[in-house]
C-alpha cells in the first residue's frame, strides 16, 4: 500500500515562500509520475503541478506558472513544490498524488489520472 505524507504547510504573508513535501512508501515511486493539488475552502479540487517519473517534463497550473517550482528526489522518494511570491488566492489544502499507472506524463497526471493520495497540509497566505 502506497501512503503519501505531506509536510511544509504554514501561514505565509503575500510575496512569501514555502516548500512543500511529500514521502512515498510502499511503492515504486521512482516510476511513477507524481502532481500536487489543492482545495480551498468552498471550491473543487484543482490542479496545481505535476513532474514525469524521471522528472525532466513538468506541467503546471496557468495560476502558478512561473511562480512554482515541482521537483523529485527519487532517491529520497519526495516530491516537493517550491513556491514562491505566494498570493492569498493560494490559500488551500495542498495535496500529493500519484499517478494511476506507471512510466506517465506529467501532462496526464494533470487531467486527473490519480491513484493514491496525502492527507494535505494547509497552507495560508495572509495579505
Amino acid at each position: 500500500q502506497v501512503q503519501l505524507v505531506e509536510s511544509g504547510g504554514g501561514l505565509v504573508q503575500a510575496g512569501g515562500s514555502l516548500r512543500l513535501s511529500c514521502a512515498a512508501s510502499g511503492g515504486t515511486f521512482r516510476t511513477y509520475a507524481m502532481g500536487w493539488f489543492r482545495q480551498a475552502p468552498g471550491k473543487e479540487r484543482e490542479f496545481v503541478a505535476a513532474i514525469s517519473y524521471i522528472g525532466g517534463n513538468t506541467y503546471y497550473a496557468d495560476s502558478v506558472k512561473g511562480r512554482f517550482t515541482i521537483s523529485r528526489d527519487n532517491a529520497k522518494n519526495t516530491v516537493y513544490l517550491q513556491m514562491n511570491s505566494l498570493k492569498p488566492e493560494d490559500t488551500a489544502v495542498y495535496y500529493c498524488a500519484t499517478d494511476r499507472s506507471p512510466y506517465g506524463s506529467a501532462f496526464r497526471l494533470a487531467g486527473g489520472y490519480t491513484e493514491y493520495w496525502g492527507q494535505g497540509t494547509q497552507v495560508t497566505v495572509s495579505s
